[in-house]
């Protein structure tokens, strides 16, 4: 019998029927997981904390990007620093926020870089180093920055990346194009944006990828480049997942799928995508990551979130376990 409350005036308690009292599903707070693909790097200390303090366990941060280069165009010696900073602060940031951070080198084509054979040489010797766990970002993309990227130069890169990695049993982590959203409505005001080539979107360069749907192009011939490879699909994660992809990876490859959910306002991606697809697929090859960079306007916290809009939208807590940490954790051997 249910004890009357001592209120004066009526409550909730007083209305609800056993059925609607539930349990607070605390594992949740207690998930581990792991952020796939992140440039925590190029984030501030504070922003890093928030990692910790919302329960991360363990990160890629992905070094590969033209945003951090000193010049445009960009030159193979612009990517070997941002290699060599990401190596030289990784240590520093796991004894300061008591994560496992490890980290994905890679040769990004949303610029064309002059001398790329430079990189790929000097590339063996880094996928030698215990923090390296995966290479990427990487994958041919349609349009470029500042200087526009032959395809077939960009796909060879891509493809001579991808052997590496199977010579060197790592994944490849790639950067699939997003289509957006057209959800938001177009700013009227000038941006402030940030100073130089690095949002200069005034920049960009005519497509190298035409056709009706060049976005889901540019996966097909990466995917392409991977068997042409030798790396095994199920050693590629597809990052930025979205709707114009999802299905394509899931059903037409054995690709890990990984959904990037920390700037949705810019991509249209969040944590009811990853639910859906999860409905539809199942959670064997799905992740999710956040892609913070101090580029962006980006949340630390939107994979600790996502635990519990997934949980909201339905998704059992062992599904949800897998996606964010047993998932991530088995593909790049971190958390062990």
């Amino acid at each position: 019998m249910t004890r009357p409350q001592p209120t004066r005036r009526p409550t909730d308690a007083t209305y609800l029927d056993d059925a609607d009292r539930v349990d607070p599903p605390t594992e949740l707070l207690n998930i581990p997981w792991i952020d796939a693909h992140n440039h925590a790097h190029t984030l501030s200390w504070a922003d890093r904390e928030r990692y910790a303090l919302s329960g991360c366990e363990g990160m890629i941060m992905v070094s590969s990007g033209y945003h951090w280069t000193p010049y445009k165009p960009v030159r193979a010696e612009d990517i070997r620093y941002l290699w060599d900073d990401a190596v030289n602060r990784r240590a520093a940031i796991e004894r300061d926020h008591f994560f496992e951070a490890k980290l994905g080198l890679g040769i990004h084509t949303g610029v064309r870089i002059e001398n790329p054979d430079d990189l790929l040489d000097a590339m063996a010797d880094y996928c030698e180093l215990d923090e390296v766990v995966t290479i990427g970002e990487t994958g041919v993309t349609p349009a470029q920055h500042a200087e526009a990227w032959d395809l077939d130069e960009q796909r060879a890169v891509v493809e001579a990346q991808m052997a590496l990695a199977a010579d060197h049993d790592l994944p490849v982590i790639l950067h699939t194009p997003n289509t957006g959203t057209d959800s938001k409505r177009e700013y009227v005001r000038p941006p402030g944006g940030t100073p130089g080539y690095e949002k200069n979107t005034g920049l960009g360069q005519e497509p190298v990828i035409t056709g009706e749907n060049p976005h889901l192009e540019a996966v097909k011939i990466d995917v392409a480049a991977a068997n042409d490879a030798g790396l095994p699909e199920e050693r590629v994660v597809a990052s930025h997942a979205d709707p114009n992809n999802i299905e394509y990876v899931m059903e037409e490859t054995d690709c890990y799928a990984s959904f990037t959910i920390g700037h949705s306002w810019l991509v249209g991606v969040d944590a009811a995508d990853v639910a859906n697809a999860i409905d539809r697929w199942g959670p064997d090859r799905i992740m999710v990551d956040t892609d913070c960079a101090n580029v962006l306007r980006t949340d630390p916290f939107a994979l600790k979130r996502a635990i519990f809009e997934l949980y909201r939208y339905g998704i059992d807590p062992a599904d949800i376990r897998q996606v964010v940490w047993e998932n991530p954790r088995d593909v790049f051997g971190i958390g062990e």
